[in-house]
């Protein structure tokens, strides 16, 4: 069963120099307890795609698409209704640097039960806190302390605390270890781990192909707002197909073997993208066709947008 569809999603940024193209046709269906990583450079419409889920996309403008949520057409439902049924009850989101977010004046508890106030929440309370916590492998005695009080990891920790706190089906995590040590990123990455064991579905945000590997049954690589390869973990580590996806899997450092390749060149603009491939400036496999844009080819378990594939 198809538990999320996006087809032909599209997404600008108006600005006084003219539309910013973050997001262009992009396409992919998660099946019932899959999770999905999502790859690509900065810039390159990653958070745009977590945003446009959730429809918490601040300036910016879905132009085209469907997102479809357990048959749910989420686009086309009223904000209120979204809002009530969908946001942070089915779907959560866990905001990029949000660490920083939690309010220095209030205790850690007292911020968890705004949120359930928010919610009309009329259940036990404490419990629902009590059981996020221990989900988080956090004290029940840090809900007495207030954000400063707490290391960055901790932060991190309460902060996906409160993505749970309303017990989603998917939750979005955007690029959830970005600042952390080594350490604390390892925990960080466990703890998703467990939470898609008990059934939870992630789509997990990031730079770092690295540490998709222990999350994600499928990936979606992005470049210049496109989605480039879409296919299973094991396929786009084993078998890359795109050039762009073969370079971020080479600048990935290793312990033994060949020393870390980067790949030359600056990302495309996305004011006025160009009527060719995206990547046709830096890929060493460029040829004339790469002047026109690529559809998806089929691969064995997604696609790939590239004309070697044709």
């Amino acid at each position: 069963m198809t538990f999320l569809s996006v087809s032909g999603l599209s997404v600008v940024y108006p600005t006084s120099k003219g539309n910013i193209h973050a997001v262009e046709n992009l396409s992919f269906d998660l099946e019932n307890g899959q999770s999905i990583g999502i790859a690509g450079e900065s810039a390159c419409g990653k958070s745009t795609l977590g945003l446009s889920i959730i429809r918490m996309l601040q300036g910016g403008k879905i132009t085209s698409g469907k997102i479809l949520f357990e048959d749910d057409s989420l686009l086309d439902l009223p904000e209120n209704k979204f809002e009530k049924v969908f946001r942070w009850k089915k779907i959560s989101m866990i905001f990029q640097g949000a660490m920083n977010s939690l309010d220095p004046v209030f205790s850690i508890n007292e911020q968890f039960q705004e949120i359930l106030k928010q919610h009309h929440f009329d259940g036990d309370s404490k419990k629902v806190i009590l059981d996020v916590m221990k989900a988080v492998n956090l004290d029940a005695s840090v809900l007495q302390k207030y954000p400063h009080e707490l290391s960055g990891g901790m932060k991190q920790r309460v902060i996906i605390a409160m993505g749970l706190l309303l017990k989603p089906k998917f939750v979005i995590a955007d690029e959830p270890t970005t600042a952390l040590d080594v350490l604390i990123q390892a925990q960080i990455i466990n703890l998703l781990k467990n939470l898609k064991k008990e059934g939870m579905s992630i789509m997990l945000i990031t730079h770092d192909l690295a540490i998709l590997s222990e999350i994600a049954d499928v990936i979606g690589i992005m470049y210049g707002g496109q989605m480039i390869e879409f296919g299973s973990s094991n396929d786009i580590y084993k078998n890359p197909k795109h050039p762009y996806t073969k370079g971020l899997l080479e600048s990935i450092p290793r312990l033994h073997g060949d020393k870390p390749k980067f790949i030359p060149g600056d990302p495309p603009s996305l004011l006025k993208p160009k009527s060719e491939c995206r990547f046709i400036d830096r890929c060493p496999m460029a040829f004339e066709k790469c002047k026109k844009d690529p559809p998806n080819f089929s691969t064995e378990t997604g696609y790939v947008k590239c004309w070697l594939y044709e």
